[in-house]
């Protein structure tokens, strides 16, 4: 697509954007006071935030964030991805922490606000997006143990490939049986702050160890697959004539993810039987060593859908079938992003359009 407006700079970046290498240079805010509840959005030239040292969020961890895309299709137009199902996430992430809500429709708003006033960093490729990070923090400076009086919510936005790269090529996964990320009546299903700086010691150490991630374990048996530090995980079982695709289900302890929802709504759109059950880590050893599990993939937001070719259990490095990735994985990456590249018909009513396509190049709505 031609775009005038667009800067040979600019272009470049497109071509190559990375994961989050680029800012557009603007923000998306919406404040919150407990005496006037919640402002308009504005959209803001970037800037650093100015916090007290006492600020309650820096102190006692009332941080959440979320993460969406808004896609180019191919006739020009740009849509966001179920950007109220995502506000309605970061609600539930907020309430967790005590912290107030953002309706839905506002957030919506706010982060189309922002598509509309960058449309132009929309990349073009298949795969590539723009990248959305809101990030909801306590404001109020006070030392007392208590939730705060004032949020401020701060939208930023990045042209992206996804962040495990855009060839998708195979993660090398480990688990972990030392640490923990969650427990059931904790926080592991909120998208706050502490529950990813938890991971990081292991995933850092996985990381040296040759690994790209870790596959977390449940927190009691340590027995019970879970979910990566950033990412949902499923499996493709070959059971009798048909595959069988399975995942844990969302009971408090993992990420409700929007991508996880949105692949069992397109396998079973396709008829591909899919079910959410708990996994043991030996029942995937097993699996593994007979050949019934077929397929591992990872998938969320940043990263779309990415194989599995490389699994540490136990001190036993095993491979994923042949290592490489299975034709279920490319199936439902590529059902994925036709719908969100609007490839294919938006059945379900996920895409939220912030630029229609029309003989002229395009109007934004």
């Amino acid at each position: 697509m031609s775009e005038p407006h667009r800067t040979a700079e600019l272009e470049a970046i497109l071509k190559d954007p990375g994961f989050c290498r680029h800012s557009t240079g603007h923000t998306a805010v919406v404040d919150w006071d407990a005496d006037t509840g919640w402002s308009d959005p504005r959209v803001e030239p970037w800037r650093d935030l100015a916090m007290d040292p006492a600020t309650l969020g820096l102190h006692y961890g009332q941080a959440v964030f979320e993460g969406l895309k808004a896609f180019r299709a191919m006739d020009g137009s740009v849509h966001l991805f179920r950007p109220e199902d995502h506000g309605r996430r970061l609600a539930r992430s907020a309430a967790r922490l005590a912290m107030a809500e953002m309706p839905a429709e506002l957030f919506a708003r706010a982060c189309a606000a922002l598509v509309a006033g960058d449309e132009r960093w929309v990349p073009d490729g298949y795969g590539q997006s723009l990248y959305l990070r809101p990030l909801l923090i306590a404001t109020e400076p006070d030392l007392g143990l208590r939730p705060s009086k004032r949020y401020r919510c701060v939208i930023l936005a990045y042209p992206a490939d996804p962040c495990f790269g855009a060839g998708f090529r195979p993660l090398s996964v480990t688990t972990s049986t030392e640490t923990v990320r969650a427990v059931r009546g904790g926080t592991g299903e909120a998208k706050c702050a502490g529950n990813y700086a938890v991971s990081l010691l292991t995933r850092s150490e996985a990381q040296a160890s040759g690994y790209d991630e870790v596959l977390w374990l449940d927190g009691l048996g340590r027995r019970r697959i879970e979910e990566l530090s950033t990412m949902n995980v499923f499996l493709v079982w070959r059971d009798g004539t048909e595959p069988r695709v399975t995942t844990p289900p969302c009971d408090g302890t993992i990420v409700r993810g929007l991508t996880r929802d949105s692949l069992l709504t397109l396998a079973t759109d396709r008829g591909i039987a899919v079910a959410e059950e708990h996994t043991t880590i030996d029942a995937v050893r097993a699996g593994l060593r007979s050949g019934r599990l077929a397929e591992v993939f990872a998938c969320g937001t940043a990263g779309v859908v990415v194989p599995v070719g490389r699994l540490g259990i136990g001190g036993e490095d095993m491979t994923v079938d042949d290592g490489g990735e299975g034709p279920m994985t490319a199936l439902l990456r590529n059902s994925l992003l036709d719908v969100q590249h609007g490839r294919t018909p938006d059945a379900h009513g996920w895409l939220q359009t912030i630029l229609r396509a029309d003989e002229n190049g395009g109007r934004r709505v």
